[in-house]
């Protein structure tokens, strides 16, 4: 089983529930739809990894702000990356099809180390960096739904186990990657920098 670093130890989801479509320029930026309700998919605990590898031409980086769960709460706050093979995820929607080809891959979740939440959530950010430039940045003001909620959604259907991580979407600047690209994530809470972390791909 695969496993996560938090307060220095190892710890292993049983599974990585992400949110789809929660920011509003990302959904204009591929030109979905947006969805009445909250859109949900798993990846499994085979996805989970700490190191980015390239896939192949059209394996899409997505990051995102990342909760680890305990006690049905969130304990620990952490950077993901959902890499998603667009093509085959393009084909599976025109047929209505689930999306676990395209996203719940091995490899697919790379995760950063946690570290524990403490603070206002409603304060929340994460840039991500590719190559020295701003790839990508997300805020709690730019989600349309917002940390409670999708904890309050997933559990009417979901079991919530300790160690569960959820990833809350994937801002505007989604992009195809190369071999040896550096991205470096940073997430801030109360405007001071909580976790910085560096991917090469490889």
């Amino acid at each position: 089983m695969q496993t996560i670093q938090y307060n220095n130890q190892l710890i292993t989801p049983s599974k990585v529930i992400c949110v789809g479509r929660n920011y509003v320029e990302h959904i204009k930026e591929l030109n979905n739809e947006t969805p009445d309700t909250m859109v949900l998919f798993n990846k499994p605990n085979s996805a989970i990894t700490s190191e980015l590898r390239y896939i192949q031409e059209d394996c899409r980086f997505e990051g995102e702000i990342c909760f680890l769960i305990k006690d049905k709460k969130i304990e620990g706050i952490g950077f993901g990356l959902d890499l998603t093979k667009a093509g085959i995820q393009n084909k599976m929607k025109e047929k209505g099809l689930p999306w676990e080809r395209a996203k719940g891959f091995d490899g697919s979740a790379v995760l950063s180390t946690f570290v524990p939440f403490l603070g206002d959530i409603q304060t929340i950010a994460m840039k991500l960096f590719r190559n020295g430039n701003l790839a990508q940045h997300a805020t709690y003001d730019l989600m349309i739904y917002k940390p409670e909620e999708i904890l309050s959604e997933i559990q009417t259907f979901m079991t919530l186990e300790d160690g569960d991580v959820i990833m809350s979407g994937t801002p505007k600047g989604v992009a195809i990657y190369q071999k040896n690209d550096v991205f470096l994530a940073v997430i801030y809470v109360e405007g001071k920098i909580v976790l910085k972390e560096e991917f090469i791909a490889q």
